[in-house]
């Protein structure tokens, strides 16, 4: 398979997936080396058809049972860039060789990577099993900036109200960081953390941007100044002292919502809708089309104006033979132990603003 559209393995994470990334759907541009890098500590293979798709898998489990993933942050998703979907029946043999079984997920229902694979790999008999992790949330801020009136003046009224209050605890400063505050600000988003629920609830390990979160992530994935570029974040100080962050991820006009925390000591005066709502009117500016908010609690999101988006799934693929008709009688069983499986990774889920 020597060809242009051979499909060929690669020991570790080529520098050419971020070409694929490139050329990839808007929202999947994000899905580039440093991405899988930042999550990988050894034995990745990446499965190439050159430019066109690139496939990173690490293993998963004993070695005997031949199961891989596709590795990265739990959200905003867990999938890989694909570029031409022509490619992928090219990489299916190919795959069959490589792996017994892979997961990928949790993605969104029509996710540009996994419906072309998941066809082709039906066709050619794969078992091909799904498990529901939880729906996802969408704000169409296209729909709403062609609307007009929005927020609506009872909102921004509120909002005044209780930003004239929550002044009374010091002087409020209103930032926005992006590509160039990288990597030092997460020390900002850090602090906010610790004083936060997050912190409280779970000894700090499903934070974001703490050292005993998920820290080290952020800061490896950053050093990408394409990644950088896309990491956005609004930050609320109270006298220079951080008291509100939300940080995202935005490619291809869409918003991934990746992080909200707020201290608690201002709880009263709701200082992450506050700087949420900021945050929205500066998407509106820059002509973001859709905010993501991904899985968890849906009433703030609700009340902001988001509806229901497509659900999120796990998918398990298994090699015909007889894997394949082992894994369609255990179908149930990973179809039970969907609801709650990102479990382990609670850490990259969007928390609630305060």
């Amino acid at each position: 398979m020597n060809g242009p559209s051979s499909a060929i393995w690669h020991d570790g994470l080529p520098a050419a997936i971020d070409a694929v990334a490139a050329a990839a759907p808007g929202p999947h541009r994000f899905l580039r080396r440093a991405w899988y890098a930042a999550a990988v500590r050894d034995n990745a293979r990446t499965l190439m058809v050159e430019g066109r798709l690139a496939l990173p898998v690490v293993a998963r489990g004993p070695r005997w049972l031949g199961l891989s993933e596709v590795p990265g942050c739990y959200w905003p998703l867990r999938s890989f860039p694909l570029a031409d979907p022509d490619a992928v029946a090219v990489a299916l043999p190919m795959l069959e060789r490589g792996v017994r079984a892979l997961r990928i997920g949790p993605v969104p229902d029509g996710d540009a990577g996994v419906v072309p694979l998941v066809a082709a790999a039906r066709a050619a008999g794969w078992a091909v099993l799904d498990r529901f992790v939880a729906d996802s949330w969408l704000l169409d801020l296209a729909a709403l900036r062609a609307a007009g009136g929005w927020p609506r003046n009872s909102t921004l009224k509120k909002n005044r109200f209780h930003e004239k209050h929550l002044a009374e605890h010091g002087a409020l400063e209103w930032r926005f960081l992006g590509a160039d505050d990288w990597p030092a600000a997460f020390d900002m988003l850090g602090e906010v953390e610790h004083k936060s629920w997050i912190a409280a609830r779970t000894n700090g390990r499903d934070a974001k941007f703490t050292h005993d979160g998920h820290l080290a992530f952020w800061r490896a994935a950053a050093r990408d100044p394409a990644l950088a570029a896309m990491m956005r974040a609004a930050l609320l100080t109270v006298d220079g002292r951080p008291a509100a962050f939300s940080f995202d991820m935005e490619t291809g006009g869409t918003c991934y919502a990746i992080a909200n925390s707020y201290d608690p000591a201002f709880a009263k005066h709701s200082p992450g809708k506050l700087l949420y709502w900021r945050n929205l009117s500066a998407m509106l500016a820059r002509e973001i089309g859709v905010v993501d908010w991904g899985a968890g609690d849906s009433g703030y999101k609700q009340v902001i104006g988001a509806k229901r988006g497509p659900a999120m799934r796990d998918w398990l693929l298994v090699r015909p033979g007889v894997a394949g008709a082992v894994a369609r009688r255990l179908a149930s069983v990973w179809s039970r132990s969907g609801q709650g499986s990102g479990a382990d990774d609670r850490g990259h889920a969007p928390s609630q603003p305060g």
